[in-house]
């Protein structure tokens, strides 16, 4: 695992300053004017292509390695690689072509997004078994649509959901690190090397586009970087559930409860305003943080006085991420605490937010908005 792991950080560090370099070179321009921009001038969106060479490219690596001796016994056709790939395929084109044109609709992207759910469930059979409590459990096991629905739901939903917490430097692509990071160490407790091996690569290609995006902001994940994240954590979240029985379907939506519950939260905040869900806005909770906590000093340099407020906004929201992903991986084989710690995150989540609008936060943390 340590060669996969170093292979795919490798790879993705060079792609990722390749597509830098090559988007610098011949890029198209976008708005200047965005609500939800939080920096100065053009930087390249297409760090989702680094990330995704150096995952895809580590395992494929993975017969090589295994022959050196330097991988271990990873069962090559139980990856299902080329399912795994068409699965990805219409989100990330999705994803790519909304970076380099900006032009691609909500609806559109919601469209792709569907579709690699149901490849998902067509190509590796993904769906939801059971709910995690035996009362509830019969009555979903007799209406086995409903473990499909909930798995296509998942993989059509959660790149959104990155995509919404993709707003500052090391936000996003720390998330999918650590969650990754959380699935393989479940996975590979239960002997299963290949999903493992899946969340490993993943995590160090992610390191790789980090090395360049947090804190100098280089390059950004852009929809793609967003889109892969959502769609490959979201089928390891559903196969590993419906492989390994003693895993709760809740550990999952606890790790992911930061992403999931901004997005519920967002969809809910825009219809209580009479505003569409899919309507951009300056009001998600990083955004929040970035105007009310994370104070930046006074410099002549505009750009490089937002440069550090924006790398100080996503260390407030590590500490959120380690409120679900701890308990998550201390107790995944248990649904009812799992559950109560989602409830938990949830309320946390929303007195936080409260807090900030209400410039209650910035009093705790003896921080003045100068906005």
């Amino acid at each position: 695992m340590t060669s996969l792991a170093l292979f795919a950080f490798l790879v993705s560090l060079v792609a990722t300053l390749l597509v830098r370099r090559l988007a610098l070179r011949w890029h198209t321009p976008y708005a200047q004017d965005a609500s939800q921009r939080l920096h100065v001038g053009y930087v390249p969106r297409l760090g989702g292509l680094g990330v995704l060479a150096g995952w895809a490219c580590a395992l494929a690596a993975l017969p090589l390695l295994q022959r050196l001796g330097m991988a271990g016994n990873i069962d090559w056709a139980r990856l299902a690689l080329p399912w795994w790939a068409a699965a990805l395929l219409p989100a990330f084109t999705g994803g790519v072509l909304e970076d380099l044109t900006q032009r691609l609709t909500v609806r559109w992207r919601l469209l792709l997004t569907l579709v690699s759910g149901l490849l998902a469930w067509a190509l590796l059979g993904a769906q939801v078994p059971r709910l995690g409590f035996g009362w509830l459990d019969g009555y979903w096991s007799a209406a086995p649509w409903l473990g499909v629905a909930l798995a296509v739901f998942a993989v059509t939903g959660l790149p959104h959901a990155f995509n919404l917490i993709d707003g500052v430097n090391g936000l996003a692509g720390t998330v999918a690190l650590v969650v990754c990071l959380a699935f393989a160490h479940v996975a590979i407790q239960l002997g299963d090397r290949e999903l493992a091996s899946i969340a490993i690569a993943l995590a160090a290609a992610t390191a790789g586009f980090l090395f360049w995006n947090y804190p100098r902001g280089l390059v950004f994940a852009g929809d793609s970087g967003a889109y892969l994240w959502g769609l490959v954590i979201a089928m390891l979240s559903v196969l590993l559930v419906q492989r390994h029985p003693g895993v709760s379907p809740w550990f999952p939506v606890l790790v992911l409860m930061y992403p999931v519950w901004e997005t519920i939260f967002s969809i809910y905040r825009k219809l209580a305003r009479g505003d569409s869900p899919g309507m951009a806005d300056a009001l998600h909770l990083h955004q929040l943080i970035y105007r009310r906590l994370a104070c930046s000093v006074l410099q002549e340099d505009e750009a490089a006085a937002m440069l550090k407020r924006n790398s100080r906004t996503a260390p407030y929201l590590w500490g959120f991420l380690l409120l679900t992903v701890a308990p998550a991986v201390l107790f995944w084989r248990n649904s009812a605490v799992l559950l109560a710690f989602c409830l938990l995150f949830a309320a946390s989540y929303v007195a936080a937010y409260l807090s900030l609008v209400h410039f209650k936060a910035q009093r705790v943390f003896g921080r003045r908005s100068d906005s």
